[in-house]
């Protein structure tokens, strides 16, 4: 199914969790894919929460820095394994653990990464790419990396580090 996500990013210093409203925590490992015809950004993802496997495949087209036409489905453990024969040679998995938490009526994601137990991305998807975001109190945003590419997943799995700032 075809969806199109407004989502802002944001690299921040990490909070203790024991202040926030965590909804779910997830482990996830993420592969990318060759490149469709189309230069499609495609990827597969296991997730893990409560000993719970779920596998999906995504396919992403970067309308701007902030808005994606996204389809993503569930796939078998099979497929998955089938799918992980067309990954990209020249980009690092992705292992991140997901907090999802509540602030005011808005879903916030964290994404801490095995590298640094100082920094993390929060992303926030939106209903429109002007949206006013609250920040909780206990978040101190470092500043926004939508456009920057040096924070995305691939990049970060691949460096293996975040960004000198």
């Amino acid at each position: 199914m075809m969806n199109y996500e407004i989502e802002r990013k944001f690299l921040i210093e990490l909070p203790d969790t024991d202040d926030l409203d965590i909804k779910n925590k997830t482990a996830i490992y993420q592969v990318y894919l060759r490149n469709d015809e189309n230069n499609t950004q495609r990827r597969v993802r296991k997730t893990e929460s409560d000993g719970v496997s779920v596998y999906t495949y995504t396919e992403k087209v970067f309308v701007t820095p902030v808005t994606r036409e996204e389809t993503e489905f569930a796939i078998s453990e099979e497929k998955y394994l089938e799918l992980l024969l067309q990954a990209r040679k020249d980009c690092a998995p992705v292992e991140k653990v997901r907090y999802r938490f509540e602030y005011l009526g808005q879903m916030f994601e964290m994404d801490t990464y095995p590298f640094s137990d100082r920094f993390a991305i929060l992303e926030l998807e939106l209903e429109n790419a002007e949206q006013y975001i609250n920040f909780p109190e206990c978040i101190n945003v470092i500043k926004e990396v939508s456009d920057d590419a040096a924070y995305s997943n691939a990049a970060l799995a691949t460096a293996g580090a975040f960004p000198e700032i």
